[in-house]
């Protein structure tokens, strides 16, 4: 059993990874037009990335993600083992591709 908590523990991290290249690659792409860029800073239980004075903050524990944005907004996601994004608004539970949502906070931030 500890050993599937440690596989378990392992594959979150590695969605983590994916994560922070994902936000770095459609970061990249949105800022081509413009020739923006932005930064993108992965640590082990937090992504930091900013572009001008927009920022999202990302921070893990486990599957658990909390996200903040400089305009005071706030959220959580769970990674789920299929390499998805949870969330939990009004009630009502839905997973989103991890690529989506990457993508959606990138075109928000390079705007």
């Amino acid at each position: 059993m500890t050993g599937l908590n440690e596989g378990a523990a392992q594959l979150y991290v590695e969605l983590w990874v994916s994560l922070a290249s994902l936000l770095r690659s459609y970061t990249a792409a949105h800022g081509l037009n413009g020739n923006r860029q932005a930064t993108v800073e992965l640590g082990e239980e937090r992504i930091t990335v900013r572009h001008g004075d927009a920022w999202l903050d990302l921070e893990r524990s486990g599957s658990q993600v909390r996200w903040r944005r400089e305009d005071g907004r706030t959220g959580t996601m769970e990674l789920t083992e299929a390499g998805r994004l949870k969330s939990a608004a009004n009630g009502e539970s839905s997973e989103e591709e991890m690529d989506l949502i990457a993508e959606a906070w990138a075109r928000e931030l390079m705007l």
